[in-house]
């Protein structure tokens, strides 16, 4: 019998979200910035609460364009702190604007994708765990991404946070393997 992982409960946007990003493979630097910045504001609080909120970070950050968040100043950062429709937390908010000026440097060097990437040697790891319980909150390739992100200066960003990440991203793919979306995301591995 094909069970959904557990953690999204019946809620109709978690399991959207389940049912269709969480566990996809995901290589647009942009799109993983993105997603990096909002497990950073996940931090302390339940990934329900980022999504009702995506669509005004989303408004906020201006569709996380690096570019145009590297230059905000404090004045925008207050701007910014005034919008109820993010998580109003002036250290994750002005760590974006220096995530966005990092993204920016590894960008114009190796690339964002392919340094977060290099964590899981470029290919999606497929475990195969049965049960929610043994799915891991960390692991030594989301220390060694959280080690390597602090030494270039990001915050939020400790072995936890990134192993939600790596989840979310599909560089890891941590659907139980009763979970009808194990398979399909195993096959957009490549070799799947």
């Amino acid at each position: 019998m094909d069970t959904r992982c557990s953690w999204c409960g019946e809620d109709p946007l978690y399991v959207t979200y389940h049912d269709t990003e969480w566990g996809v493979p995901e290589y647009d630097a942009r799109a993983l910035w993105e997603k990096l910045v909002l497990d950073g504001f996940q931090a302390g609080l339940s990934w329900i609460t980022i999504l009702r909120k995506r669509d005004g970070f989303r408004e906020e950050f201006e569709d996380f364009d690096p570019e145009r968040v590297a230059r905000w100043d404090e004045a925008r950062i207050g701007k910014a702190l005034q919008n109820p429709g993010i998580i109003r937390h002036r250290g994750k908010v002005a760590a974006t604007v220096r995530g966005a000026r990092l993204f920016l440097e590894i960008e114009e060097g190796e690339g964002f994708s392919p340094f977060l990437w290099s964590f899981v040697g470029g290919t999606p790891v497929q475990n195969r765990f049965a049960t929610m319980a043994e799915v891991p909150t960390d692991t030594v390739e989301s220390a060694s991404m959280s080690k390597a992100l602090k030494k270039r200066g990001f915050n939020f960003c400790g072995p936890v946070i990134t192993y939600a990440f790596m989840q979310a991203t599909g560089m890891v793919n941590d659907h139980i393997t009763t979970c009808p979306r194990h398979a399909d995301v195993r096959a957009l591995s490549p070799g799947g």
